[in-house]
């Protein structure tokens, strides 16, 4: 498993469209598997699970990415799981990282004023 959190301003839909395309673009075998909304008073929570094909350890990868704001205020956490081939402990967990990475890069892209709208 591995982990990357960040709080940011920005569009809270800006943002989350701007992390779908990166992700659903980045790869020809990623998909959106599922996801889920809510809004409780002005606090918004999107939770998007991604799941990919990595050949580097010739097996799926999950991402769950959560999107929080409140405002252009802004926190998004983004998690991987899967790719490895053991039984009782992790080993080959590139395509994990190689995912989250591709999250990675996208959200400092869109920091960094890299938005295409």
């Amino acid at each position: 498993m591995a982990k990357y959190e960040n709080r940011l301003s920005g569009n809270f839909d800006e943002l989350l469209s701007w992390l779908h395309n990166d992700i659903t673009e980045g790869s020809i075998s990623a998909s959106l598997e599922d996801g889920s909304d809510i809004n409780i008073d002005q606090i918004r929570v999107s939770v998007r699970v991604y799941e990919r094909y990595s050949m580097i350890g010739g097996n799926r990868v999950s991402l769950n990415i959560t999107v929080a704001g409140k405002g252009d205020d802004l926190y998004v956490s983004a998690i991987t799981s899967g790719g490895s081939q053991a039984v009782f402990f992790k080993i080959n967990t590139l395509g994990e990282e190689s995912f989250l990475e591709s999250v990675i890069s996208s959200v400092e892209n869109y920091i960094s004023g890299n938005r295409n709208g």
